[in-house]
């Protein structure tokens, strides 16, 4: 593996790079039938510079562990966090249509989960993931791994005072809606056709004080068996398609 590139698997991970603008520097391919069904793929990142290299799948296989790898594995520098300063002039510049759907994950340090998140926000169509500077996951290569593609394709905005950042979300007339397990209102009572940002706290400590108070208001899922919490990126997901279904036709 080369060194200080991280690894991206699967035919709609790498796509979803070059669709970013961003080439690998190396591509693995599979030898065999995976170079001909990859072929325009390859090709792709054959031009725009990509070294191709063809191995046997044990290779792959090792190197992917329980990642799918779809006979294709590219080295690629190591993704970056967007400003904050990119979401402000995203905001400001946003175009008729459909609402900003926004995700924010407070506290959120474990590494699978933030891949699962992403992912997650990824299917959802979300058009941005808020995360603090402090207390949050990097966005490694393990990250990537878990999100199949989303790390690629989500907008990932880091902010230095998570607080501060929602208050001026509301200030583009975005509905902060938060997640606590004491709160009154079940999910499905909650309005998400507007602008929304929906906000996750960690597994256990939830949202941090401060966090709670910047929301508009607070939800939680209805829990009818035994457990009293699920999985935040389990949660998340849940909490998303909800969203997509009231938005269902909304801006079109």
């Amino acid at each position: 593996m080369p060194g200080g590139l991280d690894a991206v698997f699967g035919v709609h991970a790498v796509r979803a790079l070059l669709a970013r603008g961003e080439v690998p520097r190396v591509l693995w391919v599979q030898e065999g039938e995976a170079q001909q069904r990859l072929v325009e793929l390859i090709d792709q990142a054959r031009r725009g510079g990509a070294r191709i290299e063809p191995h046997p799948r044990e290779e792959l296989d090792r190197l992917a562990q329980e990642a799918s790898h779809q006979g294709i594995v590219a080295f690629a520098a190591p993704l970056a966090f967007e400003s904050e300063a990119a979401l402000w002039f995203k905001l400001e510049a946003w175009p008729h249509g459909a609402p900003p759907l926004l995700l924010v994950l407070d506290g959120v340090t474990d590494v699978h989960n933030f891949g699962a998140c992403l992912r997650s926000a990824d299917a959802a169509g979300v058009h941005g993931v808020i995360v603090p500077k402090d207390k949050s996951a990097p966005l490694n290569a393990t990250v990537r791994k878990v999100a199949c593609g989303a790390a690629e394709g989500v907008p990932v905005y880091q902010v230095t005072n998570l607080a501060r950042a929602l208050a001026r979300l509301k200030e583009f007339g975005v509905w902060i809606t938060g997640t606590a397990g004491e709160a009154e209102a079940m999910l499905f009572e909650a309005e998400f056709t507007g602008p929304t940002a929906l906000v996750m706290g960690a597994e256990g400590k939830g949202m941090r004080r401060l966090t709670r108070e910047a929301c508009d208001g607070l939800v939680k899922l209805p829990m009818a068996g035994s457990v009293t919490s699920l999985n935040v990126s389990v949660a998340t997901g849940i909490c998303l398609f909800e969203a997509v279904r009231q938005r269902r036709g909304v801006g079109d």
